[in-house]
């Protein structure tokens, strides 16, 4: 995952070769949670369950095998291609400690992230609507939640 400008200077110098021994050397290329590989497309399901490409047998979100998919579940099967990333499990960029970096798939990662992000979420939204507030006059209750749909979704 590219590193936010403004997060950059938190980060060392040596990040990249730092994230590189993380993922390739320690982890052997594969994600240290679900134990998918790097760069290879994998067969999924939306509840976390993939195909692993080298055994065939399907897979649970901790890496453990399980039973294949019924027919219905096979028609939400889609494809994904997996990057790792290095993870601080801390949250902190600037503790570059190795217990505290795992390699991780981008789904892990966002699964290991979900609370900071719901959080940012909720910041933006908060956000997004004092700006209405402070532009388009004082808040009524409903209105700004009305005119943030409309415009965002």
């Amino acid at each position: 995952m590219p590193i936010r400008p403004e997060l950059k200077a938190l980060y060392p110098p040596n990040w990249p070769e730092l994230s590189w021994q993380v993922r390739f050397e320690r982890a052997g290329g594969v994600c240290q949670r679900c134990g998918r590989p790097h760069g290879h497309r994998l067969q999924v399901l939306p509840g976390g369950r993939w195909k692993h490409p080298d055994t065939g047998h399907w897979v649970n979100g901790r890496g453990r095998r399980v039973a294949s998919p019924d027919l219905i579940e096979l028609l939400q099967v889609r494809e994904t291609k997996v990057s790792l990333a290095a993870a601080h499990l801390n949250h902190d960029p600037t503790s570059n400690l190795w217990r505290n970096l795992r390699a991780l798939c981008q789904r892990c990662h966002l699964l290991h992230d979900r609370m900071y992000h719901l959080a940012q979420r909720r910041l933006t939204l908060r956000r997004r609507l004092a700006l209405g507030d402070l532009f388009e006059g004082p808040y009524q209750i409903g209105m700004n939640l009305k005119r943030y749909e409309k415009y965002y979704g």
